[in-house]
């Protein structure tokens, strides 16, 4: 026992100094060492732990993060003004913690915070990532383009309508999006309707799959006319062929069906006597029950039963094949090609019964409840035959289309 509460004890002052930031200050951490020192004191005001760590490390914390100010802004690094600023964030945070909690206060007069120079810090920041967005613009290929994109964000975000990142960006935005145009190849007239229906819903789930902010957009050829997009990237283009329909089939089937059933009766007992029946509520352990001379018994017995079914099945089968490539518009390379064949079989399953309906389980009983009815129309058959289809395309295109964005 004794064993025990040492070992509690001691996981008790091992949280205790983690919570106190010691640990933290010991490995140089110098932000996590005061935030959590200085939480602890809000807590417990006169706790040795907390105020050691802010007494002795905020001013070590201070110092060490001026000399990576020093260090930065001395670099070759790109960013360092950007990466300053991170900095001087970093230390006004920590001085806001400390001057918020009065204990803490007490023992840091005068917390360092950056403040007249942000301003001015904010903006150099803002003009490297305006000067790196420049510069991956200028270089004229869709990814360079896709960085200025980030980089006049980037600007505009640390320093809001900084020069004219918003134009710039819009600029590297067009330049970095791929264009592609997403063409049909007619097919048979009398399924022209329905392969339009296809192409337009082809055409609304890439619009789902690729949305504004992404960096591939899709025109169908009359909105490229209307914008006056007369290069595009890319064309798409998907056809079908050797779309064929079967036809009808009819086939009947005849069966026998039989069932041993339980079935209970009344009758009067010729004379007196015993017999076994089910126990009270139901219970199936049967009991001895004495019956006299003319008394109503209740019995069970076994009871085959029949019937016959003639099943009537008729069928249309369908199928076909779409064939979809990407052609770069400029040189005409086709970049993807797949073919995607699709079929489908309507059938419809009804039937005729004679006898005992005790021997019709539930798939019987459901294909008597089914009338004849006619097979779909050309034009239905040819959607149906689709979406199978379209469940294929919407998953290879996407990922075709995933490694421009």
């Amino acid at each position: 026992m004794r064993k025990f509460l040492l070992f509690i004890l001691a996981g008790f002052l091992f949280l205790n100094s983690c919570s106190t930031g010691k640990k933290s200050l010991q490995r140089g951490d110098y932000y996590d060492a005061i935030m959590k020192a200085a939480g602890r004191l809000s807590s417990d005001p006169d706790n040795r732990n907390a105020t050691q760590v802010i007494r002795d490390g905020y001013p070590m914390a201070v110092a060490f993060y001026q000399e990576e100010i020093d260090q930065v802004l001395t670099s070759n690094d790109p960013f360092r003004w950007k990466r300053t600023l991170e900095i001087m964030q970093t230390v006004n945070r920590m001085s806001d913690e400390i001057r918020r909690i009065p204990a803490a206060r007490k023992l840091v007069t005068s917390p360092k915070n950056y403040t007249s120079e942000m301003a001015d810090v904010q903006n150099r920041a803002a003009q490297e990532f305006y000067d790196a967005g420049m510069d991956a613009l200028s270089r004229k290929t869709r990814e360079a383009a896709k960085q200025a994109y980030f980089h006049f964000l980037n600007a505009d975000g640390l320093v809001r309508g900084f020069k004219d990142t918003k134009q710039k960006a819009l600029e590297s935005k067009d330049l970095a999006t791929l264009k592609v145009v997403v063409e049909q190849i007619p097919v048979n007239g009398k399924f022209e309707y329905s392969a339009q229906f296809f192409y337009d819903n082809v055409f609304q789930m890439l619009n789902q799959q690729f949305q504004e902010k992404d960096f591939v957009h899709f025109f169908s050829p009359e909105e490229a006319d209307r914008v006056r997009l007369k290069y595009p990237d890319m064309v798409l283009q998907m056809g079908f062929y050797d779309f064929f329909i079967d036809r009808p089939q009819h086939h009947e089937e005849e069966k026998v069906l039989t069932k041993q059933v339980e079935e209970t009766y009344q009758t009067k007992a010729r004379r007196d006597t015993t017999i076994l029946v089910p126990g009270p509520n139901g219970q199936k352990n049967l009991v001895m029950v004495n019956v006299k001379r003319g008394e109503s018994i209740t019995l069970t017995r076994k009871v085959t039963k029949k019937g016959k079914i003639k099943i009537l099945t008729d069928q249309v089968a369908s199928g076909g094949l779409l064939e979809m490539k990407a052609v770069e518009f400029q040189s005409q390379k086709i970049v993807f090609t797949d073919k995607v064949p699709g079929q489908y079989t309507w059938q419809n399953r009804y039937g005729i019964f004679v006898g005992d309906n005790e021997v019709l389980d539930n798939e019987l009983t459901a294909i008597l409840n089914n009338k004849m009815v006619m097979p779909p129309a050309s034009q239905d058959m040819f959607v149906l035959f689709t979406k199978p289809i379209f469940n294929q395309l919407t998953g290879k295109l996407t990922n075709y289309f995933k490694q421009y964005n």
